[in-house]
């Protein structure tokens, strides 16, 4: 007998069929805070030009890629006409899914008649989606910013390069030295990050405000890094811009305590 022949599909979330198919992250706890706050926001997002799509095999969740038009982007990056990936994640790997999500969002946006398509990519976390397969996909770097950020593009057309502020030091200082959370509803994480973060604060007796970014100027002026959608800022320094452990954030603020 031979192997059975896989059944792979790619499926567009929408408004429609996101209550029945789900979102990808934080999928284990649907009722989770996190993670009704980022099915609200995609119910939103999709009708700004959102795409979320999910790829099964065998009618089996094997990975998806979330991407929007620049203007309502989550990201800190400038450039106009563009299509800005969020998020890639595959939990089957080898087989060459990652590229097969990357490769319809590439076809949409000449569709679209994109300028082309932009991702950021860090690796020194797993927030950020890994730099080596969109190399692989004949995506060029252009621009660099503080703390292991990348600025990767796929062009489409001969026009401006897109590039990221240069003012991330001033960013740092426009909170007081408080212990100030900038977030998002973009990533279903980020409540256990910040809870982490206030967990760790209260042990050194230290107040956290929490700043929710609401609109894309305040994200573009206000976010620590080009991540965006979380932002851990304490004593003019930048504590972390993914999810820490309550020890690691607590070691991280202790470090500031003594300086």
């Amino acid at each position: 007998m031979g192997k059975a022949l896989k059944k792979i599909e790619l499926i567009e979330l929408t408004s429609e069929n996101i209550d029945e198919s789900g979102c990808y992250c934080l999928r284990s706890k649907p009722k989770s805070t996190g993670y009704q706050g980022k099915k609200g926001w995609l119910k939103n997002q999709f009708r700004q030009g959102l795409k979320y799509i999910q790829l099964m095999e065998n009618e089996k969740l094997a990975g998806f890629i979330e991407y929007t038009p620049i203007e309502y982007s989550s990201r800190v990056v400038y450039g106009e006409n563009y299509y800005v990936i969020h998020c890639l994640w595959v939990n089957i790997t080898g087989k060459g899914y990652a590229s097969q999500l990357i490769d319809k969002v590439i076809q949409d946006a000449k569709l679209h008649n994109k300028n082309g398509v932009i991702v950021i990519t860090n690796s020194t976390t797993s927030w950020t989606p890994s730099k080596e397969v969109f190399m692989k996909n004949n995506f060029i770097e252009m621009d660099y910013a503080p703390s292991g950020f990348e600025l990767l593009v796929f062009t489409l057309k001969d026009t401006p390069t897109p590039y990221f502020p240069n003012d991330w030091a001033e960013r740092l200082t426009r909170f007081n030295n408080q212990l100030t959370i900038l977030r998002t509803e973009q990533c279903p994480f980020i409540d256990i990050a910040i809870d982490n973060v206030i967990e760790a604060a209260t042990k050194l007796n230290v107040k956290a405000t929490i700043y929710p970014l609401q609109t894309r100027e305040e994200l573009l002026k206000l976010s620590p890094t080009p991540y965006g959608v979380y932002g851990v800022i304490y004593k003019n320094q930048l504590i972390s811009y993914h999810r820490l452990t309550v020890h690691s954030a607590l070691k991280r603020m202790k470090e500031l305590e003594l300086k």
